[in-house]
This record gives C-alpha cells, sequence and structure tokens, in this order.
C-alpha cells in the first residue's frame, strides 16, 4: 500500500453537521479501498483506526450530556453493519468498541461510568477487549486497597492499539469473575500480535498477557457487578445484536460484490442461450433467493434493534420477562443472519462463475470472516433456546452468550 491511499481516508466528522450513517458511508468508501490487501496482510489497521478516531464515531452511543453524539442502538448498529459490507474487521472492533461503553455502563457505579464516558468522548479512547469468561486463566488476587491481575486472555478483540480494556479475571479466594476497566499500556500489560485466523484477520483478536497488573478498587465494575440484574442482563443481548449486524452486513457486502461480477464481469454458460449472463434463468432465481433472505434477516434485526432500544431506555425498571423477549428475539435474528450470510458467502460464486475464484479478488473474504465469526458460541444451542421458549414459555437463562 502507498502514501497516496492512505491520503484517500477522508476526514468527516459528526460535528461537520453529518448524521452518522452518511459519516460511515464516507469513510467505508475509503476502507473498500483497501480492504482486500489489508485482508491479504492481517495486522492493525491503524490508518482505519485512527480515522474513526477523528469522526467522533467512537462516542456515538455516549449521551449528549457527557460529550457523545447520543444514537440509540438502531442508529449505532446501522453504522456497525454499514462498515461490515466492506470491512467485518473493522466493524468487529468498531461493534465492540460500543459492547465495551455499555459494559462499563451496565456494570459499574454513575461515578465511573460518567467519567469513562467524558474521557472517552474527549479524547477519543479505543476500548478493547479482554474479558472472554470462557478462558479462566487469568487470576485476581486482592490486597488491602488494590488487586493483582495476573495470567493469559485469549480472542482479545481490539486490545492492540486501545486506550481502555475491559478485562476479567477469577477471584482467587473463591472462583467468581471480576472485570475492570483499566488503561492499556498499564505496567504488566503485554498485547501479544499473535492473532493469524483465516478470517476476522483485522481484529487483532490475540493473546493478551497480565503479569502482576494492578487494579485499583475503583476500576472494579462490581456495582452493580456482572449480569447482576435484568437492565445488566442487557450486556450479552448487545453482544448478540452487534455480531448480528455484522453477519447480516458481510451478508450484504457479499451480495454487493457478487452483483457487479455478474453484470460487469461474468459470461453467460454457452449452454444458457442468453445473450447476457443477466438473462440466466438459474443466476436470476439465486439473487431472487438471495433477495428474500436479505429481507427477512434485515427485518428481524431492525425488530430485535428497536426492542433493544425499548429495553434500555427502562433501565433498573427493566423486568426479566421484558429481557427474555428482547432476548428471543435477538436470537432469532442471529440465527436468520448466520444461515442467511454462510449461503450468500457460498453460493455468490454460483452467480459469478470459476473466473470469480482468482486469488487476487479475494471474495473468499466474505465467507471466511463470517465463518470464523459464527463459531463465536454454536447457533444449534440458540435453537436449542428458542425451541424452549417456543414450546415450553422458557426464557433463556442469561449468561455472557445469551
Amino acid at each position: 500500500m502507498n502514501i497516496n491511499q492512505f491520503a484517500l481516508i477522508p476526514t468527516v466528522h459528526l460535528s461537520d453537521g453529518l448524521e452518522p450513517l452518511a459519516v460511515a458511508r464516507l469513510l467505508a468508501d475509503s476502507f473498500a479501498l483497501t480492504a482486500v490487501e489489508r485482508d491479504h496482510r492481517g495486522g492493525t489497521p491503524k490508518f482505519e483506526r485512527d480515522a474513526l478516531r477523528n469522526s467522533g464515531l467512537l462516542s456515538l452511543i455516549i449521551p449528549q450530556q457527557y460529550g457523545g453524539y447520543g444514537a440509540n442502538w438502531q442508529e449505532t448498529l446501522l453504522v456497525v453493519r454499514e462498515f461490515a459490507k466492506v470491512d467485518s474487521s473493522i466493524a468487529h472492533v468498531y461493534g465492540f468498541q460500543h459492547l465495551m461503553l455499555a459494559t462499563v455502563r451496565l456494570f459499574s457505579r454513575p461515578d465511573q461510568w460518567e467519567r469513562w464516558f467524558e474521557q472517552t468522548a474527549q479524547l477519543d479512547w479505543f476500548w478493547g477487549n479482554a474479558l472472554n469468561p470462557l478462558d479462566d486463566r487469568t487470576i485476581s488476587k486482592s490486597y488491602a486497597h488494590w488487586h493483582e491481575f495476573s495470567g493469559k486472555k485469549s480472542f482479545c478483540s481490539g486490545a492492540l492499539d486501545s486506550e481502555m480494556l475491559i478485562a476479567s479475571a477469577i477471584r482467587k479466594t473463591d472462583g467468581e469473575l471480576v472485570i475492570a476497566a483499566i488503561p492499556t499500556l498499564r505496567t504488566g500489560i503485554t498485547i501479544m500480535d499473535d492473532w493469524d485466523n483465516i478470517g476476522q484477520r483485522q481484529t487483532d483478536s490475540g493473546t493478551v498477557n497480565f503479569e502482576k497488573v494492578r487494579v485499583e478498587e475503583n476500576e472494579l465494575l462490581t456495582e452493580p457487578g456482572p449480569l447482576s440484574n435484568p437492565f445488566a442482563c442487557l450486556r450479552p443481548l448487545i453482544a448478540q445484536l452487534i455480531l448480528t449486524n455484522i453477519y447480516l452486513g458481510i451478508a450484504e457486502g457479499a451480495f454487493n460484490d457478487a452483483q457487479n461480477y455478474t453484470l460487469h464481469e461474468a459470461r453467460p454458460w454457452k449452454n444458457s442461450n442468453v445473450a447476457l449472463t443477466s438473462e440466466d434463468p438459474y443466476i436470476l432465481s439465486h439473487y431472487g433467493e438471495f433477495w428474500v433472505s436479505l429481507e427477512a434477516t434485515r427485518a428481524l434485526t431492525n425488530l430485535a434493534a428497536e426492542k433493544l432500544d425499548d429495553a434500555w431506555a427502562k433501565e433498573l425498571a427493566l423486568t426479566e420477562e421484558e429481557r427474555g423477549l428482547v432476548a428471543t428475539s435477538i436470537s432469532a435474528a442471529k440465527v436468520l443472519a448466520t444461515r442467511t450470510g454462510l449461503d450468500i458467502t457460498s453460493r455468490m460464486f454460483e452467480v459469478a462463475g470459476s473466473r470469480a475464484t482468482h486469488a487476487g479478488l479475494r471474495l473468499d473474504r466474505h465467507w471466511r470472516n463470517l465463518r470464523t465469526h459464527t463459531l463465536h458460541d454454536p447457533i444449534d444451542y440458540k435453537i436449542k433456546e428458542l425451541g424452549e421458549w417456543a414450546l415450553n414459555g422458557s426464557f433463556p437463562n442469561p449468561t455472557f452468550y445469551s
């Protein structure tokens, strides 16, 4: 990549009077110019992350009284989806920025999250993830007025090039999960550049090492704490809906790339008896099925976002039943987005033809990104939970994955 490509990233900011989605589209158009090469290279998308810092979009969900834009979840998730159409790694770290902000809002005291919100908006902080509750290798020891984290944490998306981390550890005395918000550059934290998967190659979802990291008492998220009430239990649902929008965005991006290739590059099959590929009845049938699936997924995903916003507005007045209804809505959208995405990212080659498999195009990145991400937690268990709801009226039990 040369310096001229870096210069193509526009300098835009929410303060310019543009709507968030308009800012996202301008940035996404520039990200698309280098997405193929960056997918091949992997590593940290530093210039793209800095463009996000300079855009004001990192504070999109932060209320205006704390210096943010004051968007709701529907607006924020549409921005995530817009980025996912061209670069699902950017969408991933951007979506997790808002998941981390939601984490401190839901799990900590007002005097904690209000300060972090203000600093994020003022200083354009990027938040990284080092929570991963399934990885229990990091241990927390308690001292008089502070704590110490030591161990490793895997799948730490966006940790590299971040200012703050949401980190978790297992408390040595009782085995309980402890979560903290700490500066990424704190002594004892080492972020490993060891992420080399087939997809999501620029999410920096590798390992973080904690070596006797000091964590202050006021950095622990204990009041009300993780999953402590129905409102706090919205955190895993926000995570699930962020992923759903990433999956849908990948599917839409694959559709767009396939459509462009079919119209401008693909050649009619010799037995089709048509002059143009766009007239082939079988190809038209594929596109019809793609469109139906996308429309259905958009409808379910948008409906889930509306329900999340309603639940978010209730705050501590949210009931377990209301939370459960949001959970089933988001799970249904995620299942459909997974199936739709995997179908389109695979079958797109049937409408584009064999030349579309040229390695330089890297059209396979859509499938690789989606397949990597959809293994985050198996949809078979989501379907089982939905079956429990549909047949027995039982809501999913709140965990970090449901």
